[in-house]
């Protein structure tokens, strides 16, 4: 049986003001450099890991007394900003595209809205995705986070190899985006193979997140890369009907490279999959869902019971879940602004239930910063 680092009989400081303001100054800075690497790059990464490395070094430098549970405290809200970033970069700029003029007040009550949506949807999942599934989903970087906290706690050789590990981490990513020694990105295109790429991404990153997860969880997502980019590319390649356009693509496969076929049929196939597995998941873990709900339905005809019920097995009420998502349904239809009817809201609501659900599962698996969180909206489209 899983016993936590801190136990729950334990009474130790967690929400502080210091702790507080320390995650949003770093949920700013976080959420700002995320939104520019994801306009450039097309994705964005984890904050939660050097987000806990700058907590520890921050809180103990200036302040004596500090706990794991304040550290972690840090590091959870200035994720957000991370996660925010991602939500608002990978639609925002859509509506530009085509044309439409969006005010940061209206980005700031969406993604506001939309992010309080997300994490009361996040209620009735914690207990299965985290508790139940524990030692089953790696939750790469939150494993990684919870090691560096506790390294930090113990301030013993797993410190020193933590501190270890981000230094030669910096060093790389200086000497190779800073002064450009050496490419981050190499990548062969293997012309007797349909002309499909042979790619590696050789980041610090990529490297440390592939270790954490595991050889098994590894070898699925490297398996993923391989038939989309070694048996599709070249499939399609192999099946070109002629000189026609397939949409979405308005050129024919025969002057395509490897790269416009990944962009215009194989990533909406991956989306697909994405899907497909959400929902098998989503109904394998419905019976617990519904459980969870039940029980938060009945404590809401209940006293509270909190003086009876272990720190670690404390949830947020089930009313908070109801109320907030009412109020939030009513705000999109009755405020201006908002060129939506109910039904259309009704509907990204309950969308937006299942690609919490979705996402929480892939995140278990691959981590943050691989979350398909765009391939979660090209589904919706």
């Amino acid at each position: 049986m899983f016993k936590p680092y801190v136990a729950s009989s334990s009474k130790i400081k967690e929400f502080s003001t210091k702790s507080i303001l320390l995650g949003l100054v770093l949920g700013l800075i976080f959420g700002v450099g995320n939104t520019y690497l994801g306009l450039k790059v097309g994705m964005t990464v984890s904050a939660s890991i050097p987000a806990a490395v700058l907590s520890m070094a921050i809180l103990r430098t200036f302040f004596k007394r500090v706990t794991i549970l304040e550290n972690n405290l840090v590091q959870t809200i200035a994720s957000v900003g991370e996660g925010l970033a991602a939500g608002v970069i990978f639609t925002v700029p859509a509506l530009y595209l085509l044309g439409d003029s969006i005010s940061p007040f209206r980005i700031f009550l969406l993604s506001s809205l939309g992010g309080i949506l997300g994490v009361l949807f996040m209620i009735p999942m914690r207990r299965y995705i985290i508790v139940k599934e524990h030692g089953k989903l790696p939750f790469p970087e939150g494993t990684a986070c919870a090691e560096i906290l506790k390294a930090g706690e113990q301030k013993g050789e797993g410190a020193n190899m933590a501190i270890i590990g981000i230094a030669v981490g910096a060093v790389y990513k200086f000497l190779c985006n800073g002064l450009n020694f050496f490419r981050e990105t190499f990548t062969w295109v293997i012309s007797s193979f349909q002309k499909t790429e042979f790619s590696l991404d050789a980041t610090p990153a990529l490297l440390g997140v592939g270790y954490i997860i595991g050889i098994r969880i590894a070898s699925i997502v490297f398996a993923g890369g391989a038939f989309g980019w070694w048996v599709l590319i070249p499939l399609i390649k192999m099946f070109d009907i002629g000189t026609t356009a397939i949409f979405p693509a308005t050129i024919p496969v025969s002057q395509m490279s490897a790269e416009d076929i990944w962009s215009n049929y194989v990533r909406y196939i991956g989306a697909g999959a994405v899907a497909t597995g959400g929902l098998l998941s989503l109904f394998n873990i419905a019976p617990l869902i519904w459980k969870t709900i039940h029980h938060g339905f009945k404590e809401l005809l209940q006293a509270p019971k909190d003086a009876h019920i272990a720190r670690t097995d404390k949830d947020i009420s089930l009313r908070w879940l109801i109320l907030g998502s009412t109020a939030i349904i009513l705000a999109l239809w009755l405020l201006p602004g908002f060129p939506m009817n109910l039904l259309t809201i009704l509907l990204l609501v309950i969308l937006g239930f299942f690609f919490v659900a979705v996402t929480s599962l892939t995140v278990g698996i691959v981590g943050s910063t691989s979350n398909p969180v765009s391939g979660m909206t090209i589904t919706t489209l």
